[in-house]
């Protein structure tokens, strides 16, 4: 399910014709938790509607990170972030038209209210004094915005067919387990996974630009450890055996510049999201 989602969801749209732009992606929107809350409370708390709380939606999908609404903990605080730039991460890398909700990129809160429609006060209102966690989480939601408009293989106009293209000598796209091997049947259909890879190849878009010229990006890997423990990945094949450039890893804003080779193992901290590169061909 959340392979097809990420690819655009051909399940939905291609049979009638239409293409991955027709997925309008999201991970909030203007009812529910904005983005801030999903991390933050397991509970609505929408006590100031004057419904006594019985309003808006009781199945929230959020996770509080192990406290309910605001906290000193440190350690809460830092994986709320991370969770935070794995949600926006995840969105932008997905095929589709991402949409992202109106303050969620400056950490605004309702504080726990996921009904704020009748809320003309600070609860519905965007604070733009931004201290310096929530400047560094608009930063990487900027990056993941400049990156999305920069890589072809994410603004794809037709649907994946998950086989080599156009002479490349690897898939279009290909899916991987954290051995490096590709998926099978068995991996597909085992419920406690909680890991995932997949490559995104570049130099097999099949489509052509506005002048009939053929077009040719990266190749992107996108490493997927949901699991609370680290995993290492073996990172499979890159275009013409190259070495693996690292973009990001959400355990970290900004992650150290690193190159890993192909078949070298990458170690994955625990609900973290990586981003790797090989350069199209010049």
């Amino acid at each position: 399910e959340f392979a097809t989602r990420l690819c655009g969801s051909a399940d939905l749209y291609e049979w009638s014709g239409r293409r991955p732009y027709a997925s309008i992606n999201f991970v909030t929107c203007h009812d529910g938790f904005v983005l801030e809350d999903l991390v933050s409370y397991n509970e609505k708390h929408n006590e100031a509607n004057g419904e006594e709380n019985r309003d808006g939606n009781n199945e929230n999908l959020s996770w509080n990170c192990d406290a309910e609404g605001p906290t000193d903990d440190p350690a809460i605080r830092a994986l709320r972030q991370q969770q935070k730039r794995n949600f926006i991460a995840t969105l932008f890398l997905s095929q589709g038209v991402p949409m992202l909700l109106a303050g969620d990129e400056l950490s605004h809160t309702q504080h726990g209210n996921n009904n704020a429609y009748c809320q003309d006060n600070e609860i519905s209102w965007l604070n733009w004094d931004l201290d310096d966690e929530k400047k560094e989480f608009l930063q990487f939601v900027c990056r993941m915005v400049q990156w999305q408009h920069q890589q072809p293989v994410l603004r794809r106009k037709k649907f994946f067919q998950g086989r080599p293209l156009r002479g490349s000598d690897i898939k279009d796209v290909a899916w991987f387990d954290p051995t490096g091997e590709e998926m099978n049947d068995v991996d597909w259909s085992a419920g406690f996974a909680k890991t995932l890879a997949v490559r995104l190849a570049g130099n097999a878009i099949d489509e052509t630009d506005g002048k009939g010229e053929r077009i040719v990006g990266d190749t992107l890997l996108v490493l997927f450890n949901a699991h609370h423990e680290e995993i290492s990945f073996v990172l499979p094949e890159a275009q013409n055996a190259q070495p693996w450039e690292l973009v990001l890893d959400t355990r970290s804003p900004s992650p150290p510049a690193a190159s890993v080779a192909p078949r070298a193992n990458y170690a994955m901290a625990g609900r973290t999201l990586a981003l790797f590169r090989s350069p199209a061909e010049t």
